[in-house]
């Protein structure tokens, strides 16, 4: 391990208020995606939708890093072109997910652990010969009505602060997603007293674990109400709330912290990650930036449908959204932006 490459890493990744793509959905996920909109489900068109983010012009403007799956870091381009080399040339650092999905917990009803440990030193070493510099591991945590429990969140905490110290003995930086599920009837309240509950044990799992804060990325939940909560705070409340949670439980060492987007609306993950840069990013220890995979993708998806004269209408599509974030973590994002009409690209083939 060379911590001060790692260092590097991790620094960039979350440099000149740009943030992360997530494009790491697994087969089925994506599929699931595609199935709603129409869109056969097969490899080749995966392949295509992944070029078309890949090579979409201007993305590296806004985009530092860009989190790939198993099935992704192998493909190409049509031309034979590895994705993972048009990420590298255009600047974007590539990045993978290593862990292998939520499982049961047993003997915990209704609550998940997160797998992919086992064998996972030697898919490291490969996905880093194949040009990956990070890797992400996201666990879940449910909140309902005696859960989250503390055998669910220190055995998951655990497995990320493995999971984040075998990353940097391969010269990979962790991006380290504990996510607190915005599922359910829970309080703004509930769900910043059970991510700051969680956060405490993911770093001092971390500590113990020995792993170098300075390189790594923290991707974590904004403090939300749960989505069929009947009390819905506002857009600066959300940013109070969120701050005053990561300033408890976040280390100042750490670098970044590049938000999921977990099912929030494309407009208000953009607009809540503006007003945590406008009311604190001046005295904020680190970066707050953007890891959002759905908040990026969706618009450009709705747009493609699987017809490649659709593209360029989706890629501008896909260019607009991760612009908009990057303005976000300037605390430069305004609705203005979604009124333009010229980031409202129209079909240039109907959709059968």
């Amino acid at each position: 391990m060379n911590a001060q490459e790692l260092i590097d890493t991790a620094n960039a990744l979350v440099a000149d208020d740009k943030g992360l793509l997530a494009m790491d959905e697994s087969n089925p996920t994506c599929n699931k995606r595609f199935a709603k909109l129409g869109i056969p489900q097969t490899e080749e068109t995966r392949r295509a939708y992944r070029e078309l983010i890949v090579t979409t012009p201007g993305l590296e403007e806004s985009i530092s890093g860009a989190i790939l799956y198993n099935e992704t870091i192998r493909q190409q381009k049509k031309d034979g072109t590895l994705f993972v080399k048009v990420l590298t040339d255009a600047g974007i650092i590539p990045g993978i997910k290593v862990d292998t999905g939520a499982k049961d917990l047993a003997g915990h009803p209704g609550e998940k652990i997160t797998e992919g440990l086992d064998g996972l030193r030697d898919r490291l070493a490969e996905y880093s010969q194949m040009g990956a510099r990070f890797a992400k591991w996201r666990a879940v945590i449910a909140v309902g009505e005696g859960i989250p429990s503390r055998g669910c969140i220190e055995t998951n905490a655990h497995a990320l602060a493995r999971y984040a110290a075998l990353c940097q003995e391969a010269g990979m930086v962790p991006v380290v997603e504990p996510e607190v599920l915005m599922d359910g009837q829970h309080t703004l309240e509930r769900c910043c007293e059970v991510t700051e509950e969680v956060l405490k044990t993911v770093f001092s799992q971390l500590y113990i674990q020995g792993v170098t804060l300075e390189g790594m990325i923290l991707k974590p939940n904004m403090v939300l109400p749960g989505s069929t909560c009947s009390k819905q705070e506002a857009v600066d409340e959300v940013a109070d709330a969120t701050e005053r949670c990561l300033l408890r439980s976040v280390p100042a060492a750490v670098p970044g912290i590049a938000f999921l987007s977990g099912g929030q609306s494309a407009e208000l993950a953009s607009a809540r990650l503006n007003a945590m840069n406008v009311r604190f990013k001046s005295r904020m220890p680190w970066a707050l930036a953007f890891s959002f995979a759905r908040a990026i993708q969706q618009p450009a998806l709705e747009i493609w449908r699987g017809q490649e004269a659709n593209v360029s209408a989706a890629q501008q599509a896909l260019n607009h959204r991760a612009s908009c974030n990057r303005a976000a973590r300037r605390g430069e994002y305004s609705a203005a932006m979604e009124k333009s009409s010229a980031t409202v690209p129209q079909l240039t083939q109907p959709v059968a």
